[in-house]
């Protein structure tokens, strides 16, 4: 008798433990592709652009290629500059504006800023780095690059 309670014991401690194994944890957001980071990457300084109002808009940095990173693994880049409607405005006072304006196109979060230099924000979610980088008074520059991402 105390074999079967002892064998009964041990089923029940092993069927427990083979249903705590299962899939516990939570799902993972699935990374976007190299190419797909870098379209979104594109889409979000185009909008910001737009929203700002920005003038004489001019691509510096196409983007649209693979920049090697290692282990099977690239980054994308695109960079873009614009004229503000008034000249007499600040770099980092047009940094500020587009931090705001930015958030309007997407949910970024400011990862590194040292005083009145560039602004760097990030979007994990999209593996996205927009660096807000103002070079004169009026004039507008956006550069930005994905994480080092898979091509497939």
């Amino acid at each position: 008798m105390a074999s079967l309670v002892r064998q009964g014991v041990m089923i029940c401690i092993v069927l427990g433990m083979v249903a705590g194994c299962g899939d516990k944890t939570p799902d993972q957001p699935k990374r976007p592709t190299v190419v797909q980071a870098g379209e979104t990457l594109k889409l979000h300084i185009m909008a910001l652009m737009e929203k700002i109002n920005a003038q004489d808009v001019k691509i510096i940095d196409q983007g649209g290629r693979d920049i090697p990173c290692g282990e099977g693994l690239a980054k994308r880049a695109f960079a873009i500059t614009g004229r503000s409607l008034s000249q007499n405005i600040r770099p980092y006072s047009l940094n500020l504006d587009l931090v705001g304006m930015l958030n309007s196109v997407a949910s970024y979060q400011i990862v590194e800023e040292h005083g009145p230099g560039p602004i760097r924000m990030a979007r994990s979610v999209d593996g996205t780095v927009i660096i807000l980088d103002s070079p004169a008074n009026g004039q507008y520059q956006v550069r930005g690059e994905t994480e080092c991402l898979s091509a497939s």
